[in-house]
């Protein structure tokens, strides 16, 4: 605790602290909240980023910054509060957005933000329309962000790169399991040259340069006391990429009907009723700036970063389960079969998710006229 409140005293919070305390599970960054003595004295969040995930804190607070003033800007311009409906940086004594200790850990503060609600799970359609619509928010209010920004993780959702890797990864086979999983193989080596065509679209400018989230699920969105998007938070991964990424990656956290990782493979499947659902709360706020060639491959983002993850998931159990914590020895393998059973869902009813995407477009188009 005296160790906590030594790092505390370099930033310049209004209050004292009374209690530091965990909060959440911390699965990345080491999480905690400060609670001050004095009634009309804010809390914080106090974070120890993780270093070995973040290379380079610096430059990702740094985005950060840019990103939050920015979104701070059009709060203001439309009459929001930009205390509660964008993250508040608090920097050090020395002006810095971070506190670097004597042991080289890198450690963080915001303003924390009171009376809000926050979910686990988006699973009901008007909670997953809200989630949409938060994702969208976001994105809108950063459409007109041009400032380059520092790439704090080279080579996410980037097909090309992670493919290399997957080369690479089955020409060492430093464990022997390769000859074990022909089928497996197969799923990725089939679709590999569909999935890169649209990172080669990406690369050859078709598909605009956008500020991304990249960590879409529901409980990075605080919500008000009446339900309603108020902040869109944890942006450590906010990055320049296609907007598609964001839109991907909420569909194959929000629509899967079972788990990233459940063995019951009948439980896992993608819910039409949800993606229509975040479509429309993702498009009633895009569709005003989406290009023609974002809004024709919505719908084959969320197959792209759900093949994305059976390639990592795969890759990590064929290199020795090195990246992504396990509880079990076949724990990677079990994602990988759960992933893929949730790709060939969404290859099922592709069409029905493409139709779903034209419709809420112009459904948001003619609402935006009326």
């Amino acid at each position: 605790m005296d160790q906590l409140r030594e790092i505390t005293a370099h930033f310049q919070l209004e209050g004292t602290p009374q209690t530091i305390e965990p909060l959440g599970e911390g699965f990345i960054n080491d999480t905690l909240i400060i609670t001050t003595a004095e009634p009309e004295a804010p809390n914080y969040i106090l974070q120890r980023k993780n270093k070995h995930i973040f290379t380079d804190i610096p430059a990702m607070m740094e985005n950060i910054r840019r990103v939050t003033e920015h979104l701070k800007k059009k709060i203001v311009a439309h009459g929001g509060d930009p205390l509660r409906e964008a993250m508040t940086l608090i920097p050090t004594h020395d002006e810095a957005y971070y506190f670097r200790d004597a042991t080289d850990e890198y450690w963080t503060v915001t303003r924390f933000i009171d009376d809000t609600i926050a979910y686990q799970q988006a699973d009901t359609p008007e909670l997953a329309r809200q989630g949409g619509r938060g994702i969208g928010l976001f994105q809108a209010m950063l459409a007109d962000f041009t400032e380059p920004l520092t790439d704090i993780l080279p080579g996410f959702h980037n097909m090309r790169f992670r493919l290399d890797q997957w080369d690479d990864t089955l020409r060492r086979d430093p464990v022997g399991r390769k000859r074990a999983l022909a089928r497996e193989i197969d799923w990725i080596e089939s679709r590999r040259d569909q999935m890169l065509e649209l990172w080669k679209a990406y690369e050859r400018g078709e598909i605009p340069v956008r500020v991304t989230h990249n960590d879409t699920k529901i409980n990075n969105i605080l919500f008000d006391r009446n339900g309603e998007v108020l902040c869109v938070i944890d942006l450590d991964t906010v990055l320049n990429s296609m907007c598609l990424n964001d839109f991907g990656d909420a569909i194959r956290s929000y629509a899967n009907t079972g788990r990233e990782d459940d063995p019951d493979l009948a439980r896992v499947g993608m819910s039409p009723e949800i993606f229509r659902s975040y479509t429309e709360g993702y498009l009633s706020q895009t569709a005003s700036f989406l290009t023609e060639a974002e809004r024709e491959n919505l719908a084959f983002s969320a197959l792209y970063i759900t093949y994305e993850q059976v390639l990592r998931f795969l890759m990590d159990y064929l290199d020795g389960d090195h990246y992504y914590r396990t509880t079990s020895p076949d724990h990677n393998l079990v994602r990988t079969r759960a992933q893929y059973k949730l790709l060939q869902s969404m290859e099922a009813q592709y069409d029905i998710m493409r139709r779903t995407v034209d419709h809420e477009y112009k459904q948001a188009k003619s609402r935006t006229k009326c």
